[in-house]
């Protein structure tokens, strides 16, 4: 297989767009880009783009090493340092870029070294944009004809160095880190062919050398360093085939295990600086409540707190240690407005979300055919159902931390957050200083799934107004209540399902009408063949901060139609796994993954009395996914999980090690959300407060046996840490109705399927 040749005419390599919104992208990307053209000229956009260029030399070498392109250095020691626009938060995706940018430079991986790319526009991650642009266009074509130079500029204005919607190994590592690997290597070659005074042609490279096989002669990567980085990129060069990988596709064990297991990784929490203060915080129980007043003495009362700092709608303690600030804002009385939502519950908003669906017009509206002549047709069977989840919380297991020094009329920041660009940004602006007054240090993070997104966390405004209030480093730590009352939570969501079947059994018409603070188009993609569909979004509210979660849309849509499917196969008196295949097309993909998941989990086999399997497959961020659960429910009404089934089709597996864990991870983490976790609202605030109330799933209560399948099917290459999630939540609960014949359509489901 030959991949897609993806950047023609470029100099440089990468482009833009955010992950949570791509509708527009393509629109807003030549809108930016015809300004730049118009007010700069063709000459302006390749100025700009040496500019950044020299400026990642600078930030990157140091004196025996040569940058290319702002992706990488070849030292002369042959040591190859590739950077990283993407944040590690245990995805593992430092190990699988660098795996394709070494594979296709054919560097000896024993001296490949990955680290994370410094928060500056001369790294913004182009192929990201690229990526996603070719993603979401009809015009593949156009978007590869732009040239490289205009893409990092488009980059650069958004500002674009996101880590999310499983997006770097697909993008940037596909679109990016293998076309640099393999221009570098086409410049190396030509670098040694001028030194040997031999023809390019008759040059190999293997384990960081360029070889002449005819002499016996060969150069190191580090005697060619510094002549080939003088030399221009092809933006097009050949890359390998699947039958020449000697890395892509390998379980090369991931490379920031090691110090996470030996504790010298450091997180933002654990960042230490001289003279540093240790802040924490308690905002506005009800969100959009404000502080109304507070009595400082009680908290400088305690021995260590410094200062009381007063924002509109949290209060801040400051000292030398957390301890002694939380000790000191426990013992602080502020009182709050509610903001004029202090009689919201979670009732009341599914309850307003019902009415908007029965009264309220769509906001937007998907799929084709006519549903409504289907459903009154001589002999149709009409089924529904409604569904319901709620507010889920990220539950990253590191708390929120950032840390803020300002000195001299400059802001400077330290902690893990899934966007740096756009951090320094944003802190620029709550700061009130220029974006180069500001530099920001990205950590590793303890956990994300979508919560540390710049867009979505409050702590970067409040570190960049509290740092100005203090002479000295100050990290602000958000309790983990704070944190669990706090977040910015999946949405709660509710849908109204009508399908009719007619008399041969098939799907002839689907209709869903969904409830949500965004719209689920763009992020799910609809498997089934059949004649009509429609899908409608109306669009609520409520007080809460709604953002991304792990899967975005497909976690909510995932249970939703892989529930309801399994509620037809049940009106159609057929099997769950035959119903769901007649209808994908026959040599399909996804008919190839569900065929498989069935074959490894024995379904169909007998299974003892009260024992159920459940299948599910889902589509997501350019893969299929399938499982089946298989479960039966303890003496509490609580299921009891026995073994767990993936299989997947993301292309192209780079990492068989990694991926597998990430799809056991995501698995896990579906079954989690489906048990027992729930955001709930009572008087406007949160209820839930620790891990003692938002119950994640236990170790002993995990499946003991998970499977995990890779078709290598060779297609374009999908997502992988987010996939796995999806089909886990309807994949147990069809488990459960198997084994109960008790149907949950609202989670969590906790005890429902209780005899």
């Amino acid at each position: 297989m030959m991949a897609d040749n993806p950047n023609p005419d470029m100099d440089v390599m990468e482009p833009a767009a955010p992950v949570k919104k791509k509708r527009g992208i393509v629109r807003r990307a030549f809108l930016v880009g015809g300004a730049l053209l118009v007010g700069g000229g063709v000459f302006g956009v390749y100025w700009s783009d040496r500019s950044a260029n020299a400026r990642a030399k600078a930030l990157t070498e140091t004196g025996n090493d040569y940058n290319f392109l702002s992706w990488m250095k070849i030292a002369e020691d042959d040591t190859v340092t590739v950077y990283s626009p993407h944040i590690d938060f245990g995805q593992g995706t430092h190990t699988a870029m660098g795996q394709m940018l070494a594979d296709e430079l054919d560097a000896d991986w024993s001296k490949v070294k990955v680290e994370q790319a410094p928060a500056d526009l001369s790294f913004a991650n182009a192929a990201l944009g690229r990526g996603f642009l070719l993603s979401d266009s009809s015009m593949p074509g156009v978007i590869n004809a732009l040239p490289n130079a205009v893409m990092t500029m488009l980059a650069r204005s958004m500002p674009l160095q996101i880590t999310g919607g499983s997006s770097a190994v697909r993008f940037t590592g596909q679109v990016g880190m293998r076309v640099v690997g393999a221009s570098v290597r086409l410049a190396l070659i030509e670098e040694a062919a001028d030194r040997l005074g031999v023809p390019a042609s008759e040059l190999t490279t293997a384990d960081s050398k360029v070889i002449h096989a005819k002499s016996g002669k060969s150069l190191r990567y580090g005697e060619l360093a510094a002549g080939a980085a003088q030399r221009s990129l092809t933006g097009s060069p050949e890359l390998k085939s699947a039958k020449d990988y000697k890395l892509i596709g390998k379980p090369v064990p991931r490379i920031d295990i090691p110090a996470k297991v030996d504790g010298s990784a450091k997180y933002g929490i654990d960042l230490v600086l001289p003279d540093m203060r240790v802040a924490t915080i308690a905002a506005a129980p009800v969100r959009g409540g404000k502080l109304v007043s507070v009595d400082e003495k009680p908290a400088l009362a305690v021995a260590g707190v410094e200062k009381v700092i007063k924002l509109d709608d949290a209060v801040v303690v400051v000292a030398k240690r957390y301890w002694q600030a939380l000790k000191g804002l426990q013992a602080l009385t502020p009182k709050f407005s509610d903001g004029g939502h202090g009689n919201l519950t979670s009732e009341t908003i599914h309850a307003a979300q019902v009415k908007l669906r029965q009264t309220g017009e769509p906001e937007g509206e998907a799929g084709d055919g006519d549903v409504d002549a289907a459903f009154k047709a001589p002999g149709a069977k009409l089924v529904t159902a409604d569904y319901r989840v709620p507010f889920l919380h990220h539950a990253m297991m590191e708390p929120f931390a950032l840390t803020g020094h300002y000195k001299n009329g400059k802001l400077t920041l330290w902690g893990g957050l899934q966007d740096p660009l756009t951090t320094r940004d944003r802190a620029a602006k709550a700061a009130g200083l220029g974006i180069d007054d500001v530099a920001f240090n990205p950590m590793i993070m303890g956990g994300g799934f979508g919560r540390r997104f710049p867009n979505v966390t409050e702590i970067i405004d409040q570190v960049a107004v509290i740092a100005k209030q203090v002479p000295y480093p100050v990290k602000l730590v958000w309790s983990r209540e704070e944190e669990v009352r706090h977040g910015t939570y999946r949405p709660q969501s509710s849908s109204q399902f009508k399908a009719s079947l007619g008399q041969d059994g098939k799907i002839t018409a689907w209709q869903a009408d969904y409830v949500q603070s965004d719209t689920a188009e763009g992020e799910v993609t609809f498997i089934y063949d059949i004649p009509a569909v429609s899908r409608r979004h109306f669009k609520y509210q409520s007080n809460q901060n709604d953002g991304p979660w792990r899967s975005v849309n497909s976690t909510q849509f995932g249970f939703y139609n892989e529930s309801f499917i399994d509620e037809l196969a049940k009106a159609a008196g057929e099997d769950p796994y035959q119903f769901r295949r007649k209808h994908l097309a026959e040599g399909s993909r996804h008919r190839a993954v569900l065929d498989m998941v069935a074959k490894r989990s024995g379904w169909g086999t007998p299974l003892p009395e009260g024992t159920g399997r459940g299948i599910a497959i889902v589509e997501s961020f350019g893969t299929i996914v399938a499982e089946v659960v298989e479960a039966t429910v303890k003496e509490d009404g609580r299921p009891k999980l026995l073994k767990a089934w993936a299989v997947v089709d993301c292309g192209t597996t780079v990492n068989p090690l990694n991926a597998e864990a990430q799809i056991a991870g995501g698995l896990i983490m579906g079954l989690s959300s489906a048990i027992g976790e729930e955001i709930t609202l009572d008087k406007g605030a949160v209820v839930q407060s620790n891990f003692n109330d938002y119950e994640l799933i236990r170790l002993a209560d995990a499946p003991p046996q998970i499977d995990v399948h890779f078709i290598e099917s060779g297609a374009k290459i999908g997502g992988i840490g987010e996939p796995g999630l999806p089909p886990a939540t309807p994949a147990l609960a069809n488990a459960l109705f198997a084994a109960t014949g008790k149907r949950i359509r609202t989670l969590p489901l906790r005890d429902q399927a209780k005899a």
